[in-house]
């Protein structure tokens, strides 16, 4: 087994069960892509069982801090039961979930959804990258599934000197599904939505904003970077008398036009506006446009820390704009999933927007991802989305 041996006192984060190691950390060895290292400190004290990753700056993600695991198919298989009991165990208003959420699933790398009979995975990583016919036959095998299909395009693969690849691992068919998500019903293209085909973390927020809009009376509703509409029906599903929303894609908006359709509303109550955001929120306040209710839930603006200043005047602009555009007693529902906003610097962020547009606010909740993507204690970098419920006074 190949070691890599860590400059002094670079063992500190393994020693906190932190599972990356970055390049800058380590002294001496190296691997071939995916290969499992024993991790050592700078006396040789082992730390960690590892996949080395020798283009990423991240050159090993740890699998194990246990000297006497094996890394093979059956730790494999043992790392995907365990994911799937948790599961069973949470409330999940959906027959969509996350089964593996990468580190806090111990598979750093590795995430998969289940979308009813299909499963759709991403190997991010060099590790997962080489251990994924074992992992395919250990998801397939605790699922009782027989489709998987393959999203590893992310940008992040690109940082691991891996190829994108998308395409059916095992199985065959069409890659147009319905869901079912609390009391309505979603639609989404595996092979061609957003990330794994659709954004599974936000599933009980678009519930409690339902709810919100209902609780609150809120008639007209602005859904910002609104994707394929999934806060639209739930505005609609809380009673909302008019939802605009506004996107960049005109096939995502296409899609939110028929997710009204499906779920039994009057098409007349929503309005697809294919334009940019910005300029639409600043064209709405021109016109003295107001509303009872405004979602901003924009793309990832900071990937990593290095991004945070850049990112954190995007989400200024918005929520000022935003808080602008609600009325008195309106709800702001406003997010960032940015991994290099954490939730602290985010809330400034928001305060600073209401301080320029002369605006504040009672924070009726603070919100993350669904259960099914969970954190840990050990992996704070885990939680990138974050949210504020803001009630306008």
């Amino acid at each position: 087994m190949k070691a890599i041996r860590l400059r002094t006192g670079k063992e500190r984060s393994l020693q906190r069960r932190h599972p990356w190691v970055f390049e800058g950390s380590i002294a001496r060895g190296s691997a071939d892509a995916g290969e499992t290292v024993r991790v050592e400190s700078a006396e040789g004290q082992f730390l960690g069982w590892g996949a080395y990753s020798p283009k990423s700056q991240i050159r090993v993600r740890i699998w194990s801090f246990d000297e006497a695991q094996r890394i093979d198919a059956n730790f494999f298989e043992q790392r995907i039961a365990k994911a799937l009991a948790l599961r069973t165990r949470l409330p999940i208003a959906s027959d969509a979930l996350r089964l593996i959420h990468g580190e806090a699933d111990g598979l750093p790398g590795l995430i998969v959804d289940r979308y009813g009979d299909t499963l759709v995975a991403q190997f991010l990583s060099a590790g997962v990258e080489r251990w994924k016919t074992p992992i395919t036959d250990a998801l397939l095998a605790a699922t009782g599934l027989s489709r998987l299909f393959e999203r590893s395009d992310a940008q992040v693969r690109e940082l691991e000197g891996l190829p994108q690849q998308t395409g059916w691992i095992r199985g065959e068919g069409g890659t147009e599904i319905v869901i079912a998500e609390h009391q309505w019903k979603l639609s989404l293209d595996v092979a061609e939505g957003h990330k794994t085909g659709y954004y599974l973390d936000q599933r009980d927020n678009r519930k409690k904003f339902a709810d919100a809009v209902a609780q609150y009376g809120c008639n007209t509703v602005l859904n910002c970077f609104s994707y394929t509409g999934g806060f639209s029906v739930a505005a609609l599903a809380g009673g909302a008398t008019e939802v605009i929303s506004v996107d960049s894609s005109a096939p995502a908006l296409a899609r939110a036009d028929a997710h009204v359709l499906l779920n039994g509303f009057d098409p007349a109550l929503h309005r697809a506006l294919d334009a940019d955001v910005n300029a639409t929120l600043r064209s709405m306040l021109r016109e003295g446009r107001q509303f009872d209710a405004i979602v901003l839930d924009p793309p990832k603006f900071a990937p990593t820390a290095a991004h945070a200043e850049r990112a954190a005047r995007a989400y200024k602009d918005i929520n000022r704009l935003g808080l602008m555009l609600l009325k008195p007693g309106g709800l702001l529902f406003t997010f960032s999933c940015s991994g290099g906003i954490p939730p602290d610097l985010f809330h400034k962020i928001v305060a600073g927007a209401g301080l320029d547009a002369n605006a504040d606010g009672f924070i009726l909740d603070r919100v993350g991802a669904t259960p099914d993507h969970p954190q840990t204690i050990c992996f704070p970098e885990g939680e990138y989305l974050k949210g504020l419920l803001i009630l306008k006074s």
